[in-house]
């Protein structure tokens, strides 16, 4: 049997940009994506914590250490800058590997500076 488990998380990240006139996905500072685990083009699930939209996209690094969490193409709707979002990937884990799994989770302050990780 296979569980379907948190991986990643990434907790009140602050939208920082929203940009309409792009093929789509969620941009993430390629260093903050890393901290998680998270692979550049891997689904995720993220829900706006300020209007309550739920959506999956996928992730595109964005250059390090700027702190940049942007909705791009259709996203671009489902919140503004200033909005605080959960980013949240699963993975596939087999029963003896789910007994020790472990997500890899971070809070961010609204810099999206990471305030604590576990």
């Amino acid at each position: 049997m296979q569980f379907t488990l948190l991986k990643s998380k990434i907790h009140r990240a602050c939208v920082t940009a929203a940009n309409v006139n792009y093929e789509g996905s969620l941009t993430i500072s390629a260093d903050l994506a890393e901290r998680v685990g998270l692979e550049e083009y891997e689904r995720i699930l993220v829900g706006n914590m300020g209007n309550g939209e739920r959506f999956e996209t996928y992730v595109i690094y964005g250059i390090r250490e700027q702190g940049r969490i942007e909705l791009n193409g259709a996203t671009a709707y489902l919140g503004k800058p200033g909005d605080r979002l959960t980013i949240m990937s699963f993975g596939l884990y087999t029963t003896e590997e789910a007994r020790t799994h472990q997500p890899q989770i971070v809070v961010v302050n609204e810099r999206n500076e990471v305030l604590c990780q576990h």
